[in-house]
C-alpha cells in the first residue's frame, strides 16, 4: 500500500465527515458484528489448504482494523482456496461471499494498460509516441502539453501530468455521489493546475494519465477502452465476473467511515465514472486471479509488448518497489519479488499479486475510506504472506 492511496482516504474520509447528512439513500450501520473466518476449496482441488498466517490477517481486517468484511482468494499448484471473514452487509449480517464481485479501483489499471500494449504490438499505437498524435489538443494549459508527454509515461505515471483526485473537491463526490462525471470534465480539473514535473524527469501516481489511455484506446479503435476489455480480456478469458462498470450478481455492500468514531455509511450507490479508465473496473477475486496468470504466462500480450511491460523505474518507496506498464514489482520478505497492484474506491480497498512460480493471490476489504493505516498494512501483509506461502 502506498502513502499516495492513503492520503486521498484521509481528504475523502474528511468530506464524508462534513457530507454524511447530504448523502442522500445512504444508510448508516451500527457495530460491526464478530468476525466470522472460513474457506472455500474449488470442488476439483480438495480441501482447503491451512494459511493460519492468512487466515488471521483477514480476521484482524475485521476486527481490530475496522472492516466490515475481507476476502482472499489464493491459487497455487495445489489448486484454489477463499479465505472470508466478517460480513458482507452490515445491516442484514450476512457472511462475504467466496464468490463477491467488488469495484477494483486502481486494480483497473493492469487491464487498461494490457488492451493498450495489445494496440502497440498491432502497430496501432506507439509508446514512445506524443500523446499529441492521437488526442489533439486535449493535453493543454498551465504548462501541460501534450506534445512533449508520451504514451509510454501515461502507463508509468512518469508524465507528471496533475492527478485530478488531487484537485476534486471530495464533498462534491459524496454530496452527490451518483452523478455522472465525464472523462472531459476531470481533466479540465487536472489541467487547471501545473504539471508535477517536466515529463519523463520523475515519478509520481497519476490517475488522470490513464484517463487519456482509456481516450487514446477509444481513438484507435472507435470503441470505449471497456468495450475493448471486454472484446479482449473478458470474454477470451470467460470472465464472468468482470463489468465496466456496475456490480450484478453477488457483492458485499461498500462501507466508508466518516470519522474515528462514527457508525459505518454505506456508500455502495456511487457512480464509478469518477473513476474512469482509472479505476472503475468492477470484478471478483476469482477474476482478477485468472486474468493476472493469463497475463505474466505471457497469453495476453506479444513478447515484444511483455517486454516492456515489465520494464520498471523506482517509485521512490522505502522497500524497493518500482512501477512498469500498470503493473507494479515489490520485493518479497522470503526473497524474489512479485507483480501485482493495489486499488481503492469508495467502499473497497484491494490488491492483487503474482509470483513467477504462478502463485497468487487477491484480497479485498469492503471500507474505504475511513479505514485506518492498519487495514491497508495487514492488506498488503496479506498479500506477502500468502505469495510465501505462510
Amino acid at each position: 500500500m502506498t502513502k499516495r492511496r492513503r492520503a486521498r482516504g484521509a481528504a475523502l474520509t474528511l468530506a464524508l465527515t462534513m457530507a454524511v447528512g447530504a448523502l442522500s439513500g445512504a444508510s448508516a450501520a451500527g457495530a460491526v458484528p464478530a468476525s466470522a473466518t472460513g474457506a472455500v476449496a474449488d470442488p476439483r482441488t480438495g480441501p482447503p489448504a491451512d494459511h493460519a498466517r492468512l487466515r488471521a490477517l483477514l480476521e484482524r481486517v475485521t476486527t481490530v482494523d475496522g472492516a466490515p468484511g475481507a476476502l482472499a482468494e489464493v491459487r497455487d499448484r495445489r489448486g484454489r482456496t477463499v479465505l472470508t471473514s466478517g460480513v458482507g452487509d452490515v445491516r442484514h449480517r450476512t457472511p462475504v461471499r467466496a464468490d463477491s464481485r467488488f469495484r477494483l479501483g486502481s486494480m483497473t489499471k493492469p487491464f487498461v494498460a494490457t488492451v493498450l500494449l495489445q494496440l502497440a504490438g498491432e502497430q496501432r499505437v506507439r509508446l514512445d509516441a506524443p500523446v499529441e498524435r492521437y488526442l489533439p489538443g486535449v493535453v493543454r494549459g498551465h504548462g501541460n502539453d501534450g506534445r512533449a508527454v508520451t504514451v509510454r509515461q501515461l502507463l508509468q505515471h512518469t508524465s507528471g501530468v496533475p492527478d485530478f483526485l488531487q484537485y476534486l473537491r471530495p464533498q462534491e463526490i459524496v454530496a452527490d455521489p451518483l452523478a455522472h462525471r465525464d472523462t472531459r470534465e476531470l481533466l479540465d480539473i487536472a489541467f487547471a493546475h501545473p504539471p508535477t514535473f517536466e515529463p519523463g524527469t520523475g515519478w509520481r501516481y497519476s490517475n488522470t494519465g490513464y484517463l487519456l489511455v482509456g481516450m487514446i484506446i477509444e481513438k484507435v479503435t472507435g470503441h470505449t477502452y471497456g468495450e475493448e476489455i471486454r472484446r479482449r480480456l473478458v470474454r477470451p478469458l470467460h470472465l464472468h465476473d468482470t463489468f465496466v462498470p456496475g456490480i450484478p450478481g453477488p457483492h458485499p455492500r461498500g462501507y466508508a467511515r466518516p470519522g474515528p468514531d462514527a457508525p459505518l455509511l454505506d456508500v455502495t450507490a456511487v457512480s464509478p465514472t469518477i473513476g474512469g479508465a482509472a479505476g472503475e473496473l468492477i470484478s471478483s477475486a476469482s477474476d482478477v486471479n485468472r486474468f493476472m496468470a493469463a497475463l505474466l504466462r505471457g497469453d495476453l500480450l506479444r513478447p515484444a509488448q511483455q517486454r516492456e511491460m515489465m520494464r520498471t523505474r523506482p517509485t521512490g518507496a522505502a522497500d524497493g518497489r518500482a512501477y512498469g506498464l500498470g503493473l507494479e514489482s515489490s520485493p518479497l520478505p522470503c526473497g524474489g519479488r512479485f507483480w501485482g497492484h493495489t486499488g481503492d474506491f469508495l467502499g473497497f480497498e484491494t490488491a492483487t499479486g503474482i509470483t513467477a512460480r504462478g502463485r497468487q493471490v487477491t484480497v479485498m476489504a469492503n471500507l474505504g475510506p475511513g479505514a485506518s493505516d492498519a487495514q491497508s498494512d495487514d492488506i498488503e501483509a496479506a498479500v506477502k504472506t500468502a505469495l510465501c506461502g505462510g
